[in-house]
């Protein structure tokens, strides 16, 4: 099926283009995103007669899609989740989790704007394709993390099998720190010195023995 492409649209052609697809791509992708019209001989003639109007209108929001690239290319969002000590997640992260995470920092973007292969399902960095025109992409990256102080940690380069292998030394340590401490206040306990018993009790007996021979005598 021939349609006449209203914008450039990538792996396809540009404005003004007409090509031929699949009936299914054209009703239920093109032509209800207005990228493209049923190329019919009216239709032709009226972008014809249009094409400078459409043309001056993309070079306007291309325009404002690279002034927001600067702002939002390598841009890094933290997404918080619940996820198993190996780093799967509970769920997922979508497109649309993206979308809300560049959006509450202050970019208006919507989740038609993100590209994901498959939705994200482990902890980690994650980089993230935004088209913000059909001819401006720009690429985020989301910080998938169990808390803030986790995310930090990521963004500073540490995975999460670091960050475990990381928590078990440290609980190992604690535990040896408190064996060496039990270990040494037994030791103290066997080296405390005796008492050593007076001999007053035996001289208390010399004495009176030497009063009672004393009397005899």
């Amino acid at each position: 099926m021939d349609v006449i492409l209203l914008e450039r649209v990538a792996k396809l052609g540009q404005m003004g283009d007409v090509v031929s697809v699949k009936e299914g791509y054209a009703r239920n992708y093109l032509l209800p995103q207005k990228k493209a019209l049923w190329a019919s001989k009216a239709n032709v003639a009226a972008f014809e007669d249009q094409k400078a109007q459409l043309e001056a209108r993309n070079l306007e929001t291309k325009k404002e899609a690279e002034s927001l690239a600067t702002k939002l290319d390598g841009q890094q969002f933290v997404v918080i989740r619940s996820a198993s000590d190996g780093g799967a997640l509970y769920g997922s992260v979508s497109t649309r989790d993206a979308a809300d995470a560049a959006t509450e920092n202050g970019f208006d973007i919507d989740r038609k704007q993100v590209a994901l292969s498959a939705p994200i399902k482990e902890l980690g960095l994650h980089d993230v394709i935004v088209t913000l025109h059909p001819e401006v992409e720009v690429k985020i990256q989301l910080n998938v993390a169990r808390s803030s102080e986790e995310a930090e940690l990521q963004a500073q380069g540490k995975s999460i099998q670091e960050l475990a292998a990381e928590e078990e030394a440290a609980a190992e340590f604690e535990i040896q720190e408190l064996f060496d401490d039990i270990g040494a206040a037994q030791l103290d306990e066997l080296e405390e010195p005796v008492e050593q018993e007076t001999d007053q009790p035996a001289t208390q007996d010399k004495a009176e023995l030497d009063e009672k021979l004393n009397d005899d005598d």
